[in-house]
């Protein structure tokens, strides 16, 4: 399940704490599945000032990922 974001590239993000899976559906539609993300992170990305950047810089190159749709 993903809540949307007021974002200029993230539609919605969701997180399974159970198994450590950030899901990001972007602007485009894409959606892809992050895998082993820690629970912080997660609240970070949707804390920060802009989440494409926290994406950009914290996210992106630093987990292993697949896309879903």
């Amino acid at each position: 399940m993903r809540d949307h974001v007021v974002s200029s590239c993230l539609r919605s993000v969701g997180y399974d704490a159970e198994e450590h899976v950030l899901e990001i559906e972007f602007v485009t539609s894409t959606v892809y599945r992050y895998t082993a993300v820690p629970r912080r992170v997660h609240r970070a990305l949707l804390a920060a000032d802009s989440l494409g950047r926290y994406f950009n810089r914290e996210v992106r190159g630093r987990y292993e990922y697949r896309k879903v749709s």
